[in-house]
């Protein structure tokens, strides 16, 4: 029997990172819903638990993991939206982080690189978009679906496919990129001699066949797809999402100080970076031969499959956590090739980058709250300026040029959800219709928001308008 003194030893990094995830969940638990958290399929769901809407295909994504999350949110929006969804989004991050150790083990790092790495793919703040968001555990259980396919497909059985296939179902009806574990099980496995070449190719057309049996479930089951503008590819989208892909995987720093104009500090975001820059240069410069073997040319080709979809289509700061898992391979691949008397400058390298990540983490935890705030205090205007209820609503929103930046610095009309966000605070009691429209920002843009309001009040059924200027609220009933 291992005694304390020895577990500590061997699972030194997986303490840490469960003594940190209360931490961590007290600090998103205060994040309000903002932007398209408003419109997701993980909003509280009132309608009763039919199979059709709840488990088949409709609207953009078919993603019953979600509307199972909406469904239970709707029991009790109050108590349990966003509580229930950040719980989820928090738990699944832990477990995550123990399945990349378990994986790392079975890839057969030692104990300290497994504890370092996986103690780094908790606190990075590469994963703070996905981990601050309302509706983004989808993204988590895709990846630890995915991972849990994998240590199940590298076992010697042959009765493992019959757990393999429903696995990367499951994480694909999680969301659509889990479908690509497909191809990175047999590739990864492939790249680190768990199978030969004749397997690998067996196994991809496996793979070809299970991508064919999903393409076919989605034309056969009822739908109705609108595609939207952000998700048709390009060559120049292509290309900037590359760009951010590699930015936010492979360079840390204070993102709000660095992009949001309103909040920037150069010199703290320097900072931030030269603390974070020695331990990415012991990984991915002073060792960069390391990344043509076979094993790290394979877990490459995975990074590039998991992200791909993304690539292809919208990619933001939250897309990155799909191929986080082998970013931190490659990161352990270096790690253990550091012999015991050249490690130590390592190890600093990588104190100063938890000390720098953990204040990256706190700062866009921060400024995430303060946008859901913002959204909060807009409804309650909204709401006290309206005096009693109404049964429907329009939203007229002046052009607001205020920048942003991913899910932790919103535009405050998207914090206020295009009035979605007054719901919430009415318990979903009224409104019972809302709908917005957007007016182009200009001399005379208040004259037409006047003019308009006057319309929709005299020639339609809505109740009341709410115009909406920058955090103002103003009220034409």
């Amino acid at each position: 029997m291992k005694s304390v003194k020895g577990i500590i030893q061997l699972y030194w990094g997986v303490i840490i990172v469960i003594v940190l995830t209360p931490l961590l969940l007290y600090g998103v638990l205060q994040i309000m819903p903002t932007h398209d958290d408003w419109f997701s399929m993980t909003t509280p769901d009132f309608r009763t638990f039919f199979i059709k809407e709840h488990f088949l295909f409709y609207g953009y994504h078919w993603r019953p993991f979600d509307t199972w999350i909406g469904y239970v949110a709707g029991r009790n929006p109050q108590l349990l939206y966003p509580t229930w969804n950040h719980c989820l989004v928090i738990l699944g991050h832990l477990l995550c982080s123990i399945a990349i150790f378990k994986l790392l083990e079975k890839l057969g790092f030692n104990h300290i690189v497994k504890n370092i790495v996986t103690l780094f793919f908790f606190v990075m703040p590469a994963t703070m978009a996905t981990v601050t968001a309302v509706d983004s555990q989808n993204q988590v259980f895709a990846l630890l679906v995915g991972i849990i396919a994998f240590l199940i497909y590298i076992k010697p059985k042959s009765t493992k496919y019959y757990l393999l296939v429903p696995l990367i179902f499951l994480a694909t009806l999680c969301k659509e990129n889990g479908l690509m574990w497909a191809f990175i099980c047999p590739i990864l496995a492939f790249g680190f001699d768990f199978i030969d070449k004749k397997t690998l190719k067996k196994d991809i057309i496996i793979g070809i066949g299970i991508v064919m049996v999903y393409a076919l479930t989605i034309i056969l089951l009822p739908k109705n797809i609108i595609i939207h503008p952000d998700y048709e590819p390009g060559i120049l989208k292509v290309v900037a999402n590359t760009i951010k892909f590699l930015f936010t995987s492979f360079v840390t720093v204070d993102y709000i100080y660095l992009l949001h104009a309103p909040n920037r500090n150069l010199l703290l975001a320097i900072v931030s970076l030269l603390l974070t820059l020695p331990f990415f240069f012991f990984i991915f410069i002073k060792k960069h031969r390391l990344l043509i073997e076979k094993k790290m040319m394979a877990t490459i080709i995975c990074l590039i499959i998991a992200v791909g979809p993304h690539l292809l289509t919208v990619f933001s700061m939250m897309h990155t956590y799909a191929g986080l898992v082998f970013v931190c391979i490659i990161i352990a691949n270096t790690i253990q090739n550091y012999q015991q008397q050249s490690i130590k400058p390592l190890i600093i390298s990588f104190i100063l980058f938890l000390t720098a990540s953990i204040t990256i983490d706190g700062h866009l935890i921060h400024e995430s709250i303060k946008s859901g705030l913002v959204g909060k205090t807009m409804s309650q205007e909204a709401i006290e300026k309206t005096g009693k209820p109404v049964k429907s609503v329009y939203v007229i929103i002046i052009e607001d040029n205020y920048p942003k930046l991913s899910s932790f610095c919103v535009i405050p009309n998207e914090a206020f959800g295009w009035g979605r966000a007054a719901q919430y605070e009415t318990d979903y009691q009224w409104p019972e219709e809302i709908r917005d429209t957007t007016i182009a920002r200009s001399n005379n843009a208040r004259q037409q928001v006047l003019e308009l309001s006057s319309k929709i009040l005299n020639n339609t059924e809505y109740q009341c308008v709410w115009i909406v200027n920058h955090k103002d609220i103003n009220v034409v009933k």
